[in-house]
């Protein structure tokens, strides 16, 4: 391949247009993708996040059950402490003694009842959250099943044009080793301000493809003739004839149909 410096301005010209036929195809690979990509992406965060919400509800569940078997245990305690001062208080030798175990027994009587106040406001959390797990399990369930089906369709788009992508990646950077730095900052820089992607483009019926704007016949001629790089006024693109168009769509066509 000739040096960068070594190529005539028609050269040029040729390599910027078959860039331009490379990376179009490239965009017409990874518009059959669309959004899936970012799809998959966003359904496992999502996935990611429904886990660890299911699984800090089920710890949550764990703990309040813990502690209701704490309550329980605490509240058979109190049974046993209000036994033993209830057979102390037949054994008192005056009535200070006695009232003073009786004060014990009604706090620990209150302590009962604030225990299984606690264990009835536990056994609700635990109902409400059953709930809120049988709602993110579903919820989960659905969201992994779909995120199956679209990371299925993912990979299979994938499978059918990761090769042909790969290639073309190539000889993309393959002919931007053959444009000047320049040039190729103004090509890139013209494809990612239009919507299409269409840096150069070819005169069809006297305007530049895609616009109404007509061409003078005079530009159209300097274009002809291959003389120097010239741009449309209107839309900055690059132009080039639709002899040269064509003979390079032809020549691409043959590339892309190897692969």
């Amino acid at each position: 391949m000739a040096n960068i410096k070594e190529l005539s301005v028609e050269d040029k010209l040729r390599a910027l247009y078959d860039l331009q036929l490379i990376d179009s195809r490239i965009d017409e690979i990874r518009n059959v993708r669309g959004e899936l990509p970012l799809e998959v992406e966003d359904l496992e965060d999502e996935v990611a996040g429904l886990s660890t919400r299911l699984e800090k509800l089920k710890t949550d569940l764990e703990s309040i059950e813990e502690q209701i078997k704490d309550k329980k245990v605490a509240i058979e305690d109190h049974k046993a402490a209000i036994k033993k001062y209830t057979e102390q208080q037949k054994n008192v030798r005056n009535n200070r003694e006695f009232n003073s175990l009786t004060k014990e027994v009604e706090f620990q009587e209150l302590e009962i009842q604030l225990a299984e106040k606690h264990i009835k406001e536990m056994k609700a959390s635990i109902e409400h959250k059953k709930e809120v797990i049988a709602q993110s399990s579903e919820r989960l369930d659905a969201k992994s099943s779909h995120l199956s089906h679209k990371k299925s369709e993912l990979d299979a788009i994938m499978a059918e044009t990761q090769k042909e992508e790969t290639f073309l990646t190539e000889k993309s950077a393959e002919y931007q080793g053959l444009i000047e730095e320049r040039l190729l900052a103004a090509y890139n820089r013209i494809r990612s301000s239009v919507r299409n992607g269409l840096a150069v483009v070819s005169i069809e019926r006297g305007a530049s493809a895609g616009s109404f704007f007509t061409i003078p016949p005079q530009t159209q001629m300097e274009i002809a003739a291959r003389k120097k790089i010239i741009t449309d006024e209107h839309s900055g693109r690059i132009l080039v004839d639709s002899v040269l168009a064509e003979e390079e769509k032809e020549k691409m066509e043959q590339l892309f149909s190897k692969i």
